[in-house]
C-alpha cells in the first residue's frame, strides 16, 4: 500500500510540474488517502501485535 502511495505522489509531482492541475490534485488526494489508510492499518497491527497461543 505504501508503494502505491509513492507512485501516486510521483504522478502528482510530475503532473503538477507539467501544469496538469486537475490530475495533480486527484493524484495527490489519492496518495494522501492511501497514506492515511496505511497509517491506520499499521497502528492497528502494531497495537494488536502477535499474541502467543496459550
Amino acid at each position: 500500500m505504501l508503494y502505491y502511495t509513492v507512485i501516486f505522489l510521483i504522478v502528482a509531482l510530475i503532473a503538477g510540474a507539467l501544469g496538469f492541475s486537475g490530475v495533480a490534485g486527484t493524484a495527490a488526494w489519492i496518495a494522501h488517502t492511501l497514506f492515511v489508510v496505511f497509517l491506520v492499518l499499521f497502528l492497528i497491527s502494531f497495537i494488536s501485535g502477535r499474541r502467543p497461543v496459550a
